[in-house]
């Protein structure tokens, strides 16, 4: 019969556990983020389905479960999940998605390599996610595919289903057409993406280099452009635009194109931090932390966050101004990468090297001023130390968004907290009290951190206030009810396409 909504995502919608020799399906512990945002599109419609990749288990033939039904707090939908053996995951996911695509994505061509890359295994594996998806799509059904390693998937579903409303959704960067260019499979790529009735990002600039991109290796095509709302201008820094691509025709078809940041949850994160439990985690951080002030990273391994420009920015802190030794304590969590992700062993070393260096010239047997953990944290632990924090730092050298600043912003409502943000973070363009620096530059680096640590708690509080307000308004189910629009208007492009949608604009569920 199949669903009227199929979401199309790497990652399974939850995680495993094993429970006394069984495994066991649990919530994501962090009940903010992309999977649990979309998730909560499960509650706008009756039935959907969510197709992920998991890992069959060598030499079991028959073990393997493809199919399962989830009933959770976000209501009861179905997992069509693609068995992928060992070769399959490395070459996928461990190396041509993190090896080849995701450097050039990010504007860093120096890190980009084919060397160990099999391209026909990875369009193998996006044909079976398309598979999957067309199985599991109802007639005029919306099928909605999220990022960058599964780009082949549309023109494979396209093929297969003329029928459905196609959609894709970025969560990264998407780079200059120079630097895109770069990728031998650049013609295959966009003629997936072409294959699309709608292509969105989280903000303006990734569209316009998509825009440009098509304008480059298609001529011919047609371009309608539109104004960015003021909310996402922040005039004056790296990625603000005040126009953006709204639809691009090629050889009759027309390709609808959204940039909307997606949102936080902040009604769901005040509720937590300001909870009695909360409340009690945030003070004892603080009696933990004897230090005047407390600046808090929250990181995984990846040489595109910046840890690493990040840590020296901290040391010159520590030379240049040397009163603040033994005043200031920087807590920093770099999740480690997974099992196989080669790609990210010299940046863990470097960060690891570069802390130990900094603690052991600066520190003494009363103070270390790195406390680092490459443990995840739960939710509830991440956002008390960021209601603790005086300062939360966010440099990453390109983000496609960075929800870890809103969540920040929306966890010191009240507060004056500040937030030191990197101006090639797709959040920049929102977030305009925060502290913007230039990760290439020192002297930006520098000068913001200063300006942070100097900054009067007047203004402070001003700034904190400007960016909640943002949050709180353009939240999570602002962005839902945006994408909710969207379906609609593009559906008639294919006929019936998003009409299970057309009912619930004003009665989002965001869970």
């Amino acid at each position: 019969m199949g669903t009227p909504l199929v979401i199309v995502y790497h990652r399974q919608p939850y995680e495993e556990k094993i429970v006394d020799g069984r495994t066991v399906l649990v919530e994501n512990k962090s009940p903010n983020g992309i999977v649990p945002a979309l998730k909560g599109f499960f509650g706008n419609v009756e039935r959907a389905t969510w197709v992920a990749w998991k890992k069959a288990p060598a030499g079991k033939k028959g073990a393997f479960q493809s199919r399962i039904t989830v009933e959770d707090s976000y209501g009861s939908y179905e997992v069509s999940r693609l068995p992928l053996d060992g070769n399959q995951v490395r070459q996928f996911y461990h190396i041509t998605s993190k090896e080849a695509l995701w450097p050039v994505i990010h504007s860093l061509p120096y890190a980009f390599s084919t060397e160990h890359t099999d391209w026909a295994t990875f369009r193998d594996v996006n044909k079976r996610f398309a598979e999957a998806a067309c199985a599991e799509a109802a007639p005029g059904a919306v099928v909605w595919v999220h990022d960058y390693n599964l780009w082949l998937v549309p023109k494979f579903v396209r093929d297969r289903r003329p029928d459905v409303t196609l959609a894709f959704f970025h969560h990264t960067p998407f780079p200059a057409p120079d630097i895109f260019c770069i990728l031998p499979w650049r013609e295959e790529i966009l003629e997936s993406l072409l294959a699309c009735d709608l292509v969105s990002f989280h903000v303006a600039r990734y569209a316009r280099n998509f825009g440009a991109l098509v304008k480059a290796l298609r001529p011919a095509a047609v371009m309608e452009d539109g104004p960015v709302p003021p909310e996402w201008q922040n005039v004056g820094t790296a990625l603000t635009e005040d126009t953006a691509p709204r639809s691009v025709t090629v050889q009759g078809h027309v390709t609808h194109i959204d940039a909307t940041p997606i949102g936080t949850h902040p009604e769901l994160i005040r509720a937590i931090v300001e909870s009695e439990r909360g409340q009690a985690r945030v003070r004892a951080i603080r009696e933990e932390i004897k230090e005047d002030i407390l600046i808090v990273s929250i990181n995984r391994v990846d040489y595109t966050k910046g840890v690493h420009q990040m840590l020296e920015t901290f040391d010159r802190l520590l030379e240049r101004r040397p009163e603040l030794r033994g005043r200031v304590k920087l807590i920093l969590t770099t999740v480690a990468p997974a099992d196989g992700m080669r790609v990210y062993r010299n940046a863990q070393q470097q960060i690891e090297q570069t802390v130990g260096r900094i603690n052991g010239h600066y520190g003494s047997l009363t103070w270390l001023p790195i406390m680092l953990s490459t443990n995840p944290m739960p939710f509830e632990e991440v956002l008390c130390c960021y209601r603790a924090a005086d300062i939360c730092w966010v440099t990453p050298l390109r983000d496609g968004l960075n929800l870890v600043a809103k969540e920040f912003a929306a966890a010191n409502e009240g507060s004056d907290g500040v937030l030191v943000l990197s101006e090639f973070a797709g959040v920049a363009i929102e977030l305009r009290g925060a502290v913007l620096a230039n990760p290439y530059s020192r002297n930006s680096m520098d000068r913001a951190i200063d300006e942070a640590i100097d900054m009067p708690r007047a203004e402070r509080r001003a700034r904190m206030e400007r960016m909640f307000e943002q949050v709180t308004r353009l939240d999570i189910r602002h962005w839902t009810a945006h994408i909710l629009e969207l379906f609609s208007r593009v559906s008639p492009a294919r006929g019936q396409g998003g009409g299970a949608f057309r009912d619930c604009k004003d009665k989002v569920s965001t869970h």
